[in-house]
């Protein structure tokens, strides 16, 4: 089967943080016609909230790709379980939301209620909880990262460090949860004219030709872009922001090829509990 096509392509960088507006949160967006991707401005100071993110991609028109930079699902093939010992889903959509259940008091978006509740046995916080190692677990989307040289994809279960992924995966989860109707949560969902799907920016950077460093100045950023046949917008940008922009003409790039969309190890048991990174084989 052909991919959908799609008339623009979206790249979020997303937060986890505390707090109800987020500097790290950054949103980007390619037109299929062509053009350089252009930063999205959040729609007041002081940066997107969270759940402004929603309604503006619910809100935007015709056929859309849209890519979030946070894990999609925890590990679940590892253990046959997302969390051993804790009654919860078995499917990711419904794992969502359980989380989102467990979440009410967290203003815009916030998943502390879950890591630090119902499901805190399960995290790293530090050396008061042992040795770290005891808590890290990979999916197979990420043991396919790393055994491609991609580097160590982080584990959503570690919370420490400024690597972490944890509260903004969770977090993300949320969002999906009102997403999902809306739009196709690939590949949970069949991919459909709007469609949402898993990003790593670091895999697209590596996809431009680079080692997956942050971009941090308009020569980087222009032959990063330049690597997908795009052009470049004009200025400087934060590193969450040329994340986003070349993330965006790579999905424009890499859309059309259905080898993205159907990469050696997603089995359907993949599909339906872990998902997968879209952009790695």
């Amino acid at each position: 089967m052909s991919p959908p096509a799609f008339d623009r392509f979206v790249a979020v960088d997303w937060s986890g943080a505390r707090g109800s507006r987020h500097l790290g949160v950054a949103v980007a967006v390619a037109e299929a016609d062509g053009g350089a991707p252009m930063r999205v401005e959040p729609p007041r100071a002081g940066g997107w909230a969270r759940g402004e993110v929603g309604a503006w991609l619910s809100d935007l028109p015709g056929r859309v790709l849209a890519g979030f930079d946070f894990s999609f699902a925890p590990p679940y093939l590892d253990r046959g379980a997302y969390l051993p010992g804790l009654s919860a889903p078995d499917c990711g959509p419904a794992f969502w939301a359980f989380v989102d259940s467990h979440c009410q008091d967290d203003p815009d978006l916030g998943a502390h209620g879950f890591v630090e509740g119902v499901a805190r046995p399960h995290f790293w916080m530090g050396a008061q909880d042992g040795a770290k190692r005891d808590y890290l677990r990979w999916r197979v989307c990420e043991a396919a990262f790393n055994a491609g040289g991609g580097g160590k994809a982080s584990s959503v279960f570690d919370c420490v460090g400024a690597a972490q992924v944890a509260r903004a995966s969770f977090s993300g989860m949320r969002l999906l949860h009102r997403l999902r109707g809306g739009f196709a949560v690939w590949p949970f969902d069949p991919a459909g004219e709007r469609t949402v799907v898993e990003i790593y920016t670091r895999a697209m950077l590596r996809h431009a030709g680079g080692r997956g460093l942050k971009l941090r100045d308009p020569a980087g950023l222009s032959a990063a872009l330049a690597a997908f046949g795009s052009g470049a917008p004009e200025g400087w940008f934060s590193d969450h922001e040329t994340d986003v922009l070349v993330s965006a003409a790579a999905l424009r790039a890499m859309a059309g090829d259905p080898r993205w969309w159907a990469p050696p190890g997603l089995t359907e048991a993949v599909a339906r509990t872990e998902g997968w990174t879209f952009g790695v084989a």
